[in-house]
């Protein structure tokens, strides 16, 4: 019995590390959600110029990968509500830089803060996790 666990948890670890691990609907799933996310966010939020489904699809993308850098680099949560105030904070700064990354998106300070609070507040009801 105990080895036909071990033979499983090889086969699991092998899996992941070949990539077959990864879900990739998930995946597709979580930018989706988080494009649509983006574009309500747009139409509700002061300061958040509406935009379309590409670019809100564009925009969740690059938000996810300078979150995923910043992560990586300085070791912190940048999720809003991830490590309390420093996490949203990092979270409304991510939002608005990646303006300048995005052709068609325009958001002031202000609001990057509601739009972190609105993403924070939709990924603790609607949890999506990748990988």
């Amino acid at each position: 019995m105990a080895e036909e666990v071990e033979v499983r948890e090889e086969n699991n670890e092998s899996e992941k590390k070949q990539g077959r691990g990864i879900n990739w609907l998930g995946i597709i799933v979580r930018f989706v959600v988080a494009a649509i996310v983006l574009m309500v966010t747009s139409f509700i939020s002061p300061g958040f110029a509406s935009m379309g489904f590409g670019t809100a699809l564009l925009a969740a993308i690059v938000i996810a990968a300078i979150g995923y850098l910043v992560e990586r680099i300085f070791k912190v949560d940048a999720s809003p509500f991830g490590r309390g105030i420093s996490g949203f904070i990092i979270s409304a700064i991510i939002i608005y830089v990646s303006q300048f990354l995005v052709p068609g998106m325009s958001i002031t300070i202000l609001g990057a803060i509601i739009a972190a609070l609105v993403i924070g507040l939709i990924d603790m009801l609607i949890p999506v996790k990748v990988v």
